[in-house]
């Protein structure tokens, strides 16, 4: 009788099994949380800038100084990330599909740019990169490419921080991707380019998209790797972060804010679009 008595009630049947139990309570925790850390911080941002004027709004985020700076950091941040999506996956691959000696340092590697100190890897950039460095001596005294203190030193800076990103979100993918279709395909005469465009980069061109979208934010908020290397040259190679800590410098709040407004809304815009397309592309491949 006390066994009978002491056995478990039966779980109701059709009753979902939650781990953390209680929706109402999850969910505004969440809500708070973010409102806390992400949505009161950047509301200060939209109010700070609201104390100027239109005109005063527009005459801070269109100046030529200012344009020049959005040019440079967004499409360095832009041409950083494609970049990496390239290597990423090919370093991604690598380490998931072969075995070689020192697979777990190289493993290791790439996760260096995000324990490295910010400034750490902008100094070092700049050395390696610079006139008397190691690469930038043979690249400026045999092919006349300056890289330190340009454009290009931005770009390099931005895809060296970003790199991190595409390996770790394709890596996984690729572990779990199913080795049997592509043994079917290849059994049905399919060429190894075919197998890998119709059904390898299918399987994982949402994990890359939002690896190159986490490389592209990360790059266009980077200001420690990149103030080194890229000399600071108003209208040359002045990036968008540095301009804004020259206006807080100045004291000009305001100012600051607004550029930091357009560049939030900007980025914004650009990983909601990359978003619409991860959910296109996802979409896609359910139905095929």
């Amino acid at each position: 009788m006390s066994a009978v008595l002491a056995a478990p009630a039966p779980a109701r049947q059709g009753a979902p099994f939650r781990v953390m139990p209680g929706f109402r309570l999850s969910l505004g925790f969440t809500i708070l949380y973010l409102t806390l850390i992400v949505l009161i911080p950047l509301s200060a941002v939209f109010l700070k800038t609201f104390t100027l004027s239109w005109d005063g709004f527009w005459h801070a985020v269109t100046n030529e100084r200012v344009m020049a700076s959005y040019r440079l950091t967004f499409g360095a941040s832009l041409l950083g990330a494609a970049i990496n999506a390239v290597f990423g996956l090919v370093v991604a691959w690598v380490l998931v599909r072969y075995e070689f000696p020192g697979k777990r340092i190289v493993d290791a590697l790439v996760d260096l740019p995000f324990a490295l100190p910010t400034a750490v890897a902008g100094i070092t950039l700049t050395a390696l990169y610079s006139a008397n460095g190691w690469f930038g001596r043979v690249l400026e005294g045999q092919f006349g490419l300056k890289v330190a203190f340009t454009p290009i030193g931005v770009v390099i800076a931005l895809t060296f921080i970003g790199l991190p990103f595409v390996v770790r979100t394709v890596q996984p993918v690729l572990e779990d991707a199913e080795r049997e279709l592509e043994e079917a395909a290849a059994s049905l005469g399919a060429s190894a380019l075919q197998t890998f465009t119709r059904v390898v980069f299918p399987t994982i061109l949402p994990s890359l998209m939002t690896g190159f979208a986490l490389a592209f934010a990360r790059a266009t908020g980077e200001y420690g790797s990149v103030i080194f290397i890229a000399g600071n040259m108003p209208m040359i190679s002045e990036i968008t972060p540095l301009f804004i800590i020259t206006k807080l410098e100045q004291y000009d709040y305001a100012g600051a804010t607004a550029i930091a407004v357009v560049m939030l809304v900007v980025s914004f815009l650009m990983l909601l679009s990359i978003n619409l397309l991860q959910a296109w592309a996802r979409g896609k491949g359910g139905k095929a």
